[in-house]
């Protein structure tokens, strides 16, 4: 090849990289514009939806006069509300006592009596472990301080040992006085005053090269632990071979832990949850070979320094282990974060730096990350796209052109996402107008009409729609869903396009605005199969412990809105059709965790679902039987994980509810 034309296939190569480059940017550019119109239209439908339930009430129209006197109404109603019936006020009554023993039995009364103190002293394991506590002391209170110790000194497993490094100023000698004493009658304890203050980070860094234990333990200076927790980290990495345990834990305030404030009943290991929001926090117990050839706290990310251990440790983990019992308390007053995060404003910049520093380590750039309305430090994250893959979305349909229609319509007209196909699945529809709808409709250069012939089977439907998608990826839609934010298939993809990721659900709203959808939890409800959680939560609400504002993983997620890979799908046999109507989706997604595959849902992927229009509710006859004979299959088919209990749903919580209700003893 002559030189000439070597250089000009040169120039070429370079020129089109150059464009190719262009046009990634753009694309990127495209994304981030999508997903800010999606923001700025999502806060103008909530004030629309807000204005819009003052203007339309009646009293609002009528006279000033008028409006006074229906506020008088209003404020003598609400004192009624306040004092209610006898029944009222005896079923508010009952309700509390409830929450107040359930919260009672977690904290003292959870403490073992003597005979149960005693069975575990004499507990013989089968591998000899000391714990390294670290406890990095700076100006701690005297009483904070003692109590912290005490707690320590009081644990049914004697093999510890306590490294106190303290970072106190002249002001505060009493700190080491109070160890000194502590380390003289107990060898257990190790003390250490350090010549200079080195922060959070520096002075537990200083306490680790104190420790000699195989297990570190993290502790904070103000904080108790219960009697009990290294017992039961014990039993876990003796039976489960765990190198990583956390469990539970409630912020008390005052002088005692009775009082809690707020009790954090927590998933099992669940990375997206870790990445939006450090759930694990407290009380953090490791095996020391998971900190070869690395730090354990890094001082740049101070504040938040736990935060960055917990994802670079879990990460190399073998087995993490959460032990669901509550076990810290955490104590909540004025200096400290748990009461309040502005108190250590950098915590919310040395988060995201630490959550920024993990996702570049497995290998992920171009994202964002933003504090969300449930808390500063509860963080939305959005990806960057791998390319622009085509979804070939599924609706099944018979009849009900309005909803068909609005449903088509939303995503036609509101997707800024653009590589997409409709495929609506036909079945025994009998209506002219839903015939004249597919005439006009199918003319669309996004939209084909199949037909499937038989009866109505959920599963079958879908089966016979995939086979007709071209897409890379596969999106089940039912036909009475209505989108609400425009990069909603943006949202899905950012998570369906991990290789680690199988099913992704969005985030659905009855027509009042209520969620229907945020997620499913085996074992929940009267079936004991699966149900929703937060159901019928009002749009505004934020959720436990913030649960509907980051993106989390779940065990299911609703075939009303589910986006899957279609090689995930098609290795799977689609969905099973044993399964005609119900509990089709949360088998798939079972199938798909079986596989080691996560499932997510996102709360920031929003539609409208006017649930269960197509083929109506499963509360009488014919659904009802139907609905029994599907449950029962589904709890033969997977007994053994139900009875596992789901691990992103907390066994201390109650089956009975939605709403995170805590489970009494003996009760479910």
């Amino acid at each position: 090849m002559s030189s000439e034309r070597q250089e000009a296939r040169t120039e070429a190569g370079s020129e089109l990289e150059y464009y190719r480059l262009a046009y990634e940017k753009e694309k990127e550019k495209n994304t981030d514009l999508a997903a800010k119109l999606a923001e700025a239209i999502a806060r103008a439908d909530d004030l629309d939806f807000k204005l819009n339930r003052i203007k339309n009430n009646p009293v609002w129209k009528a006279s000033k006069p008028l409006r006074s006197v229906m506020h008088w109404m209003i404020r003598m109603k609400d004192r009624i509300v306040r004092l209610g019936t006898p029944r009222g006020i005896a079923r508010k009554i009952n309700s509390k006592l409830i929450e107040r023993r359930a919260m009672r039995m977690h904290g003292r009364a959870s403490f073992p009596d003597r005979e149960a103190r005693r069975a575990m002293e004499e507990t013989v394991f089968d591998r000899d472990i000391t714990f390294s506590i670290l406890v990095p002391l700076y100006n701690t209170p005297v009483k904070f301080l003692t109590e912290m110790i005490d707690s320590v000194k009081a644990q049914t497993y004697g093999k510890w040992e306590l490294c106190l490094a303290d970072g106190s100023d002249a002001q505060h000698a009493y700190v080491g006085e109070r160890c000194r004493e502590y380390a003289a009658a107990d060898s257990r304890i190790i003390y250490r005053k350090l010549e200079r203050n080195e922060g959070i980070s520096g002075n537990t860094n200083e306490c680790y090269r104190m420790a000699s234990g195989a297990y570190i333990a993290l502790f904070d200076h103000d904080d108790i632990l219960h009697p009990a927790v290294l017992f039961e980290y014990m039993k876990v990495i003796c039976e489960e071979d765990a190198d990583y345990i956390y469990c539970d834990e409630a912020t008390f305030k005052g002088g005692s832990i009775d009082n809690m404030i707020t009790l954090h009943f927590k998933p099992d290991y669940a990375i997206d949850n870790l990445r939006a929001n450090n759930y694990i926090c407290h009380f953090s117990a490791f095996s020391r070979a998971l900190l070869e050839g690395t730090e354990l706290f890094r001082p740049e990310f101070d504040g938040s320094q736990d935060h960055d251990m917990i994802l670079r440790l879990t990460t190399r983990a073998r087995k993490v282990v959460h032990v669901p019992k509550l076990l810290y308390y955490w104590r909540s007053h004025k200096a400290s974060v748990a009461s309040d995060i502005s108190a250590k404003l950098y915590c919310i910049d040395s988060a995201k730096g630490a959550v920024a520093d993990h996702l570049r380590k497995c290998g992920m750039d171009h994202f964002t990350i933003t504090s969300t309305r449930a808390f500063e430090t509860i963080f939305r994250i959005q990806y960057r796209l791998t390319g622009q893959p085509k979804i070939s979305i599924i609706i099944a349909n018979k009849d009900h052109y309005a909803d068909l229609s609005r449903c088509i319509a939303s995503i036609l007209d509101l997707s800024t996402y653009e590589n997409y196909e409709i495929i609506v699945v036909e079945n025994n529809s009998t209506t002219r107008e839903i015939r004249d709808y597919y005439e006009e409709i199918g003319k669309h250069p996004r939209v084909r009409i199949v037909t499937y012939e038989g009866p109505f089977h959920y599963s079958r439907i879908n089966n016979f729609g995939a086979s007709f998608a071209e897409g890379e990826f596969l999106l089940l839609l039912n036909n009475d869903t209505q989108v609400i934010t425009v990069n909603w298939m943006e949202e899905m993809l950012m998570y369906g396009q991990r290789e680690d990721v199988g099913a992704v659900g969005a985030k659905l709203y009855y027509g009042d605005k209520t969620i229907q959808h945020a997620g499913i939890v085996l074992g929940l409800g009267a079936h004991r199969t699966a149900g929703h959680t937060h159901y019928k939560v009002n749009i505004e609400n934020v959720g436990y412990m913030g649960r509907l504002c980051y993106a989390q993983d779940v065990s299911a997620v609703t075939g009303a809105c589910l986006l899957v890979r279609k090689k995930w799908y098609d290795s799977l046999g689609g969905l099973d059709e044993d399964f005609a109507v119900a509990l089709n989706d949360v088998d798939f997604c079972l199938r798909l965790r079986e596989k080691g595959l996560l499932n997510v849902f996102t709360p920031f992927a929003e539609l409208y679902h006017f649930e269960s229009k197509s083929r109506g509710l499963d509360d009488d006859g014919e659904r009802a039987r139907r609905y029994d004979e599907e449950s029962a299959r589904f709890r033969r088919k997977w007994q053994t994980v139900l009875d596992a209990g789901d691990p992103y749903y907390n066994p201390n919580f109650s089956l009975d509810r939605s709403d995170f209700s805590l489970r009494l003893p003996g009760g479910s």
